[in-house]
């Protein structure tokens, strides 16, 4: 055995219903079989769930990512964790490549929960002795957790597809000031300049955009907006009409957390102006709801990655989400 492989005696792979593809694909990344979970439901809609490998002395690393139906999908990863841990495994590795509950992470209405800490909770308590997710919404989120929590970036994912373009005239785009730092890191590593907008939330599905002005373009007639997710759309929509009122051509899509809810995707793809979208699979869209402007880029090889870097104790800094290490 290689050196730098991971014993398939020593660890045990599992993932719930959310994206068996994106499981698969880091389980064959780390060249480990993904074991069997068995999920059902009784006759009053109560889960059964049963993992098809024994756990004990093992390490355990449960793959689930919370997306529609987030509470069916959370509370089958809370049912494992517990599982995994009554079951005598040595660790319990949750890996959540989109932890959609960190959009909640402060209290700015009364008589509402934080419920990002709240979840944070449930895992450690259900069992989780290590956490492994993908850009949090913002960096407080870290903060919640009380175990060992690893937040990765997918700045290196977009780097290599978007260094490969035609990227003469552009301009890198944040549509807020709390992402302007990950934009600015983002910008650095493709040698682009970096604008940020002034996002102010109305609603759910409504936002307004100011604080970007003509100057700050400096020539630019090409845009890059760069943002961790894309729900509604609100955002991406109404910032490329405040570009393109500027003057801006030509813009392209990047966000790591794909979830296009609402006919998102769709509404982004109307507008002209909008050349390609570029998303990861930390959310699995299904075929029949993709478009040709879609590209989707796999996260596997980053979690993989993270994932030997953990078994071997070694460091992921440059993986590391809020970190500054060049790519």
């Amino acid at each position: 055995m290689s050196p730098d492989t991971i014993d398939p005696g020593e660890v045990r792979f599992f993932n719930g219903s959310s994206h068996p593809t994106l499981a698969g694909d880091i389980a064959a990344h780390l060249g480990l079989p993904l074991d069997k979970t068995y999920i059902s439901r009784f006759s009053n809609d109560d889960l059964y769930i049963q993992l098809g490998a024994s756990v004990r002395s093992r390490k355990v690393f449960i793959v689930q990512s919370l997306f529609a139906p987030v509470n069916d999908h959370l509370m089958e990863l809370l049912m494992m964790l517990d599982i995994a841990r009554s079951a005598g495994a040595t660790e319990v590795h949750a890996i959540i490549p989109y932890f959609s509950f960190s959009r909640s992470d402060k209290k700015d209405a009364p008589r509402i929960s934080i419920t990002a800490r709240l979840v944070a909770d449930l895992l450690q308590t259900a069992g989780a002795t290590h956490i492994m997710t993908m850009m949090l919404h913002s960096p407080q989120v870290h903060g919640f957790f009380s175990v060992p929590t690893d937040p990765l970036t997918t700045r290196p994912v977009f780097w290599r597809y978007f260094c490969q373009q035609d990227l003469s005239g552009m301009i890198v785009v944040s549509p807020d000031m709390g992402h302007a730092h990950s934009a600015a890191r983002f910008a650095r590593d493709l040698g682009l300049p970096v604008i940020a907008g002034n996002k102010e939330r109305i609603s759910d599905t409504e936002v307004r955009i100011s604080g970007i002005i003509q100057a700050q373009l400096q020539g630019c007639r090409r845009a890059l907006i760069y943002d961790d997710e894309i729900a509604t759309g609100g955002s991406i929509l109404e910032v490329s009409r405040y570009l393109i009122d500027l003057g801006v051509e030509e813009i392209a899509v990047a966000c790591t957390h794909g979830v296009f809810s609402h006919n998102a995707l769709q509404r982004l793809a109307d507008v002209p102006q909008i050349k390609q979208i570029v998303t990861t699979d930390t959310v699995a869209i299904p075929t029949e709801q993709q478009h040709d402007k879609l590209t989707i880029l796999s996260v596997a090889p980053v979690f993989a990655d993270a994932i030997k870097a953990n078994y071997f104790r070694r460091s992921i800094g440059p993986l590391f989400a809020f970190g500054d290490e060049k790519l």
